[in-house]
């Protein structure tokens, strides 16, 4: 019996196919594309069983291969650019796609974990996960929302263990390969090293400069929500998965100079001191994103919480230490 992770060389993939390897499995099937080969990095300490193509594993799906021999998908694979502009692709990719890979796991009644989104609830200011407060910005968000949608009206239909997780702002490791839609935590790291000082968007909105709040949220904290849905098989829903806690990318651009100044031997600096050294300086807020940008996103995890899960989420402060110290492990 084999568990499949789509989206298996991406950002979120990889970091599940980890946890499952530390938790001892390795009867897993890798999904992704590797268009961008450089993806495969990230699975070259993970041990799989197997890795397909997409479109591959699709075609075998559809034709009876993996009936009867999958424990459960944990399927993360999505085009996630919320700048891609065809819309054809992206909902034929994130949800006819998902569409497949649902109704095998139905039929076969086996668990079905999927990525969501937070992109679903627009411009908030209320992360709730019910429809009122959904009003998705562009076609990747609404194809996240189509498909918690479909979920919603098969929901007293299922016949087996069924978790869509709005993700949050995710950052962390395995992410080099994402470019620009890499973190802010990740783009502001390789910033300091490069230039010696970081660059934030400057106020927008009522917010100041770098004032924009985001929930934040470590892959770390995103694989220990995935591995505890595996783990109680009988718990299904739709879920937000952040902290329930918004904090200021001056609070990222702080956390990350701080943590990169500590591994030097230097001492930590305020927000008011990076400012005044312009070690932190910023930059116009681009006309492109006006109308388009979230300034304010928070997940309200009370349904998450009343499942069961209890453990404390890393703030931006212990969650960017964490990963500034990876990142230069791996660069050394």
């Amino acid at each position: 019996m084999y568990y499949v992770v789509t989206g298996a060389a991406g950002f979120i993939g990889s970091n599940l196919v980890k946890a499952l390897n530390e938790r001892g499995e390795t009867n897993i099937i890798a999904v992704d594309s590797f268009k961008k080969a450089d993806k495969f990095k990230n699975l070259t300490d993970c041990e799989i069983a197997d890795y397909m193509d997409k479109e591959d594993f699709l075609a075998k799906l559809n034709g009876g291969s993996f009936d009867g021999i999958l424990r459960g998908v944990l399927h993360q694979g999505a085009c996630s650019d919320t700048m891609e502009s065809d819309g054809r692709y992206m909902m034929e990719n994130n949800y006819r796609y998902s569409l497949d890979v649902l109704n095998h796991c139905q039929n076969e009644e086996i668990p079905f974990l999927y990525a969501s989104s937070a992109s679903v609830y627009g411009m908030g200011p209320v992360f709730k996960e019910s429809r009122e407060f959904e009003s998705p910005l562009n076609v990747y968000a609404y194809s996240k929302f189509l498909f918690d949608q479909v979920m919603r009206r098969r929901w007293a239909d299922r016949s087996g263990q069924v978790v869509g997780l709005r993700y949050f702002n995710v950052y962390g490791q395995r992410e080099q390969h994402k470019g620009r839609m890499a973190s802010v935590a990740y783009h502001l790291f390789n910033q300091y090293r490069a230039d010696g000082y970081v660059k934030l968007f400057e106020g927008c909105e009522g917010y100041g400069n770098g004032g924009q709040l985001r929930d934040f949220v470590s892959v770390d904290d995103v694989v220990k929500v995935n591995m505890f849905f595996l783990e109680n098989p009988h718990k299904s829903g739709i879920f937000n998965l952040g902290t329930g806690n918004a904090q200021s990318f001056n609070d990222v651009a702080v956390a990350t100079v701080n943590a990169l100044r500590a591994a030097n031997g230097d001492a930590a600096l305020s927000l008011e001191q990076l400012q005044q050294q312009q070690l932190l300086r910023y930059i116009p807020f681009p006309d492109q994103l006006k109308g388009k940008y979230q300034s304010f996103t928070q997940a309200d995890i009370q349904a998450l919480r009343a499942v069961g899960y209890k453990d404390a989420f890393l703030t931006v402060e212990q969650g960017t230490g964490r990963y500034v110290k990876h990142l230069l492990g791996a660069s050394a």
